[in-house]
């Protein structure tokens, strides 16, 4: 079966700087797949040579089988990329219905026709409002994104970004900067992903890591060091040394 996304080779310098070293990745299809390292280990450089904000010195890139390592950002979204962010990208004044909506329509193509009201659009409203219920937002359909608790605008990132109908996401620390009491959420939200949806998860949250992914590889100083199962990578004595202590999650 071809992997949902495939590198081989990645290498980006920033003048002495190794951000990135040889990185050759494989993530299946359908996989709940996680990438771990300390900081300043490379994974937002990663990220963004994955999604087109940086082109890589060396190396390429394919998705779904296809070569995307010269394609702009907006081209691989609409072959299928979709991500989240490290600092929340919603539209504040939105509410999630409107947020969620707007995802949809311009997945359909109908994003640019601003003289109509998209919210008009039964499909697509009902589309959306399916899409908030599943992610435990339907409560909040037309609250100003503003007013939400910070661990919700972060499930409607995550439902945003599904609501493009990706066949890879990347999520960049979905868990960052919510408050322990929520994070519980953002797990169920992570059960929630469709199956077919292959992932990429981006996380310091070791327990969150832990108990999502199939998967782990460890980036440490610009390059692979583990990959493996979760159990092994826990076990493993690099990756306790680099990474996670010596304490081991088992």
């Amino acid at each position: 079966m071809t992997a949902a996304l495939q590198t081989t080779g990645l290498h980006k310098r920033f003048g002495g700087l190794h951000a990135t070293r040889d990185v050759s990745l494989s993530v299946a299809a359908g996989a709940r797949h996680a990438l771990i390292g300390p900081n300043g280990a490379g994974k937002t450089t990663l990220i963004n040579l994955l999604t087109g904000v940086l082109r890589p010195d060396a190396g390429s890139i394919r998705l779904d089988g296809t070569d995307v390592t010269s394609l702009p950002t907006h081209a691989r979204v609409r072959r299928g990329m979709a991500r989240t962010f490290q600092v929340s990208q919603l539209f504040a004044d939105f509410t999630p219905l409107q947020t969620v909506t707007l995802a949809i329509a311009e997945r359909l193509g109908h994003g640019t026709q601003w003289w109509r009201t998209i919210t008009d659009d039964r499909a697509i409203v009902d589309e959306a409002t399916a899409l908030l219920d599943r992610f435990g937002l339907a409560d909040a359909r037309e609250r100003r994104v503003a007013t939400l608790p910070y661990g919700r605008r972060r499930l409607l990132e995550i439902a945003t970004a599904i609501a493009s109908a990706p066949r890879l996401l990347l999520l960049d620390e979905p868990a960052a900067g919510v408050p322990e009491d929520e994070r519980r959420d953002i797990l169920a939200s992570l059960d929630a992903l469709p199956a077919h949806v292959a992932v990429l998860l981006i996380e310091h949250d070791m327990d969150l890591v832990f108990s999502f992914a199939r998967r782990i590889s460890v980036l440490v100083d610009g390059a692979l060091l583990v990959e493996g199962t979760p159990q092994d990578v826990a076990r493993d004595s690099a990756v306790r040394r680099a990474y996670l202590g010596e304490s081991s999650h088992v």
